[in-house]
């Protein structure tokens, strides 16, 4: 039997939807984006000419979130291991038209085609062999569509991931209103088709995870917090498979209370040990004063 609404039935229906979609959407996207290529410049990263050193033979490649940028992201992280004597590079990725600064919107697929012709890039300018891969949010998940499916486990030691959505997100039960409410998914499939492939169980990531969350010869890590309010439950943020690392930062410092965006943007635990992935034999213990 096919349901029939009223006008303002329908009107509320579609209302309802929008504002669920929104969340959606905002619960998975950075602080507005205002920042320019300038900064980065300025800082010392997404300079070509820098060749990496002995101590760090691999440049270091930053994939950002939802709705995030190359610049915006990055703006703690990316200093703190150029100051560590890192090359560091940051792309854009997952742009639609008319929708400047707020990229990683587009199909994920997509978006690793795009991640793998930027690797190319940065080991053609830097002469290196290999990189190291941080990415958070949908950042730290999509690269493992490039590593399985792309050729990127030649191209890659190591994949570390902040608050990654490697198994999808329920976005504390809100994700599932766009499969009880078809106007919910229309809506949000509209903003970009990366938010409904990163719920719990959608297509792609069934495709994704099937037969392991790994592939050989890549060490992987993820730095996940309680307290994410975005990739829920927290917990689905972890990888099984050889080579895996999962670290909770509450673990390393019982203080810490960022959530899903402040874990990348200030968190100075996950920093450490993102450096800690970045250059194993040089790790240090990571505590609340890192």
């Amino acid at each position: 039997m096919k349901l029939k609404l009223s006008a303002p039935s329908l009107a509320r229906l579609r209302t309802t939807a929008a504002t669920v979609a929104l969340a959606l959407a905002a619960a998975l996207a950075l602080p507005t984006a205002t920042a320019t290529a300038a900064p980065a410049a300025a800082a010392g990263w997404n300079d070509y000419t820098c060749k990496p050193s002995a101590a760090h033979p691999r440049p270091v490649v930053l994939v950002h979130g939802t709705f995030g940028n190359s610049v915006d992201n990055w703006l703690g992280l990316a200093p703190y291991l150029v100051k560590r004597g890192y090359c560091v590079f940051s792309l854009d990725y997952g742009q639609l038209p008319g929708r400047p600064f707020f990229h990683g919107l587009g199909p994920i697929e997509k978006s690793a085609e795009q991640l793998s012709a930027y690797v190319d890039k940065v080991l053609a300018a830097t002469g290196a062999g290999e990189v190291d891969i941080v990415g958070h949010s949908q950042g730290g998940m999509m690269p493992r569509q490039y590593l399985k499916f792309l050729g990127g486990a030649a191209k890659v030691r190591a994949l570390i991931g902040i608050a990654p959505s490697n198994h999808g997100t329920t976005l504390s039960g809100l994700a599932k209103l766009a499969d009880q409410f078809p106007p919910v998914g229309d809506v949000v499939e509209e903003i970009g088709p990366a938010l409904l492939q990163q719920k719990e169980g959608s297509d792609f990531l069934e495709k994704l995870n099937a037969g392991g969350d790994t592939v050989p010869g890549v060490e992987y890590t993820v730095i996940a917090t309680r307290f994410d309010e975005v990739v829920t439950p927290y917990r689905t943020q972890f990888l099984d498979g050889p080579d895996v690392r999962n670290v909770r930062v509450q673990d390393l410092c019982p203080l810490d209370i960022s959530e899903h965006l402040a874990v990348a943007l200030t968190d100075r635990v996950a920093w450490h040990e993102t450096a800690n992935a970045l250059d194993p034999a040089h790790a240090t213990p990571t505590t609340c004063l890192s």
